[in-house]
């Protein structure tokens, strides 16, 4: 069953009383996200919707640090998040033959493990950030990947228009959903059914909260299992919690969505 505190899963970090909480116990903090906040300010001026805000966002983070701009603090966490990502789909019975779309696939963290195993032409990888895509095609020169020929391509939003009907058998979107609003959330869960193959999965991960769904800086998201469980739902698809993800050292949870059987 799922190991966060109460605590953790009910506060609210966008109310006043938390900001203030956090900034007494982590006041060496209080400067880089006055900092961060003044410049999503001066972002969501310059792009008002989603996607393009949160692009410019990666921009950003990305000129500073590729491995920091896909939430790794160091490379040492980035290798661990990647090979905690891949070895979460092998114990789940991922084979060399089955495609992969990884949306939000950022400077591949866990993209080369699967590029690695998978066979050649069966990885997708899709990111709205084309800096983060330059950091990718490094990650795949650095790892000797390019015989592999996985396909590596910018979109501009989840309605996977681009993509063919039941052609994947597991779709992956790692840290995705808590940096995106409903709306964002809503559009692929609408489409993903579409790209699934039969008895193929979609796996997301998101930042859970049980206390009032909340946002801070219009990049972290907090929604509620259920709210999330029910738009899956809506869209025809199948959804569960997946109490295994909560054993592992990451703050997110996960969600399986499988589409009905033809």
């Amino acid at each position: 069953m799922p190991t966060k505190t109460s605590a953790a899963l009910s506060a609210n970090r966008a109310a006043i009383s938390h900001r203030l909480g956090y900034a007494l116990r982590h006041p060496e903090r209080v400067g880089p996200h006055l900092l961060r906040s003044a410049r999503d300010s001066w972002l969501r001026l310059k792009h008002r919707d989603h996607v393009s805000y949160y692009r410019a966002v990666m921009a950003s983070d990305a000129a500073r640090s590729p491995h920091a701009a896909v939430g790794s603090r160091s490379h040492e966490r980035w290798l661990a998040l990647g090979h905690m990502q891949f070895d979460y789909l092998l114990e789940h019975g991922l084979h060399t033959d089955q495609r992969v779309l990884d949306i939000g696939c950022g400077n591949l963290r866990a993209g080369h493990h699967l590029i690695a195993y998978l066979d050649p032409g069966h990885y997708y990888g899709i990111d709205i950030s084309p800096d983060i895509l330059v950091s990718a095609k490094q990650t795949l020169t650095e790892y000797g990947l390019q015989s592999k020929l996985p396909y590596l391509t910018i979109t501009q939003d989840l309605k996977l228009d681009f993509l063919p009907d039941g052609h994947f058998d597991v779709v992956h979107a790692h840290s995705v959903f808590s940096h995106s609003p409903l709306g964002v959330i809503e559009e692929c869960l609408a489409n993903v059914g579409r790209v699934l193959a039969p008895g193929g999965f979609f796996d997301f991960t998101f930042d859970r909260t049980e206390g009032v769904e909340h946002q801070v800086l219009r990049e972290d998201f907090y929604y509620r299992t259920e709210t999330l469980i029910g738009l899956a739902a809506r869209h025809g698809l199948a959804a569960r919690f997946m109490d295994d993800w909560e054993t592992r050292p990451h703050g997110q949870s996960k969600i399986r969505v499988t589409a009905p059987r033809v």
